[in-house]
């Protein structure tokens, strides 16, 4: 989890994530055959509980996981078992063809048996509500997201610590106005931050997000054009300085049945007011570049990979400029068997000035991980997972290896 950045969500705000409406390339947001697709898909969808147009599934889980360095420590590392239950519900609402309210909810907690002080509860990556609105050529989404997770090794630029993790809350909408070949969005959201610890609640923050996108459609496939958004972040404490971040550049949509690309470059430019007490604000700009790609090789076999280039807000230091890289593959290879597997890899830079009484550290993050699942019925699946995290620095305090394994098995009721 990290501090918001506008650089790194303004693609989530512009396409609204949560939201179920989806087109095939070429269709208009309003044309009647990708309404009635998205009707059919709906009606399709497993549920525990049906009321007319309403439908709700809920699926409990329990999960236990080992993992040999909670505290992210170079020398002095603590392990510990993990018990996590929780409670997933999915559940939309067709009200008319054109309209659709939908949410995704899990809520569950971290149960630490040695060392009490890391439990806590978890919220599902990707909770959130959404209400699609259509009125003739304009989508109106409506959308709250919210996370709520303790998982430091997923932040890379953070070590020694089991404590960073937080409440991530983000309300906004976003607005399309579908002109045939010409797409305009214009999107706002209100993001906060808490930490749940007192160690980082000098991170908690507010910021408000303006962004804009104007594309063409080029054919059946490529959708491009221009965008910009503008963020506004300030803390409740005066250690990280105040600051807004500006971006401006272009992307590109290509998508067909099987492949979707989605590519986007520009400039990112931020601008820090001296609110610290403790860092000397420095302005910082840099390029961006953002590449995704997901392909469906077989209906058993898929792959997704995502690589670029940020500048985001940093959590011991005002920002970090940072190159990753993210493949993905995903194989059902027997009847009711899927294997996952995933890479993460980080090359960043922490800010001129910092809290750790460094200056700009350079470090390196990777995250690997296995996931083997089992459909034991068609309501009942169990996982096994394994995660190594390893992180490499020019001070050599703030490198750590961790490795987790873990069980997992959930039901749906319907």
């Amino acid at each position: 989890m990290s501090i918001p950045a506008a650089s790194t969500i303004v693609m989530a705000i512009c396409t609204a994530k949560l939201a179920v409406a989806q087109q095939t390339p070429g269709e208009s947001l309003g044309n009647s055959a990708a309404l009635e697709d998205r009707a059919k898909q709906q009606e399709a969808m497993p549920y525990t509980l049906k009321s007319g147009d309403f439908k709700l599934l809920v699926t409990p889980s329990l999960g236990f996981e080992w993992n040999d360095n909670i505290n992210l420590s170079h020398d002095q590392a603590i392990s510990d078992y993990i018990i996590s239950p929780m409670l997933r519900l999915d559940g939309s609402y067709l009200f008319t063809s054109r309209n659709l309210v939908q949410f995704n909810i899990g809520v569950g907690y971290d149960k630490y048996i040695q060392h009490d002080e890391y439990s806590g509860i978890r919220l599902m990556s990707g909770s959130g509500i959404s209400f699609d609105l259509y009125i003739k050529d304009f989508w109106i989404n409506l959308h709250q997201n919210f996370q709520y997770t303790l998982d430091t090794a997923g932040q890379p630029d953070v070590a020694n610590t089991g404590f960073y993790g937080g409440w991530n809350n983000t309300a906004g909408l976003s607005g399309t106005w579908d002109l045939e070949d010409v797409l305009l969005t214009l999107g706002y959201d209100h993001l906060n931050f808490v930490s749940s610890s007192s160690l980082f609640d000098y991170t908690d923050s507010a910021t408000e997000l303006l962004s804009a996108r104007a594309g063409f459609r080029f054919g059946q496939r490529l959708t491009a054009g221009v965008e910009g958004s503008v963020g506004f972040t300030s803390y409740n404490q005066p250690v990280l300085n105040n600051n807004t971040a500006y971006n401006a550049g272009l992307y590109a949509d290509w998508r067909d049945s099987y492949l979707e690309v989605k590519a986007r470059a520009g400039y990112s430019f931020y601008d820090f007011k001296q609110t610290s007490v403790v860092i000397p604000a420095m302005n910082e700009d840099t390029w961006y570049a953002d590449l995704e790609l997901s392909h469906a090789l077989t209906d058993a076999l898929s792959y997704s990979l995502g690589a670029g280039h940020e500048l985001r807000l940093g959590v011991q230091a005002d920002v970090v400029e940072a190159w990753y890289l993210r493949p993905r593959v995903n194989w059902a290879f027997l009847k009711n068997w899927s294997l996952g597997a995933s890479f993460s890899y980080e090359n960043g830079k922490l800010g001129n000035s910092d809290l750790l009484g460094v200056t700009a550290e350079h470090y390196e993050w990777s995250g690997l991980t296995f996931g083997l699942a089992r459909s034991v019925t068609s309501k009942l699946s169990l996982e096994v997972h394994y995660r190594l995290t390893v992180r490499s620095s020019d001070f050599a305090a703030r490198e750590y290896t961790q490795n987790a394994v873990g069980l997992g098995v959930s039901y749906q009721f319907r």
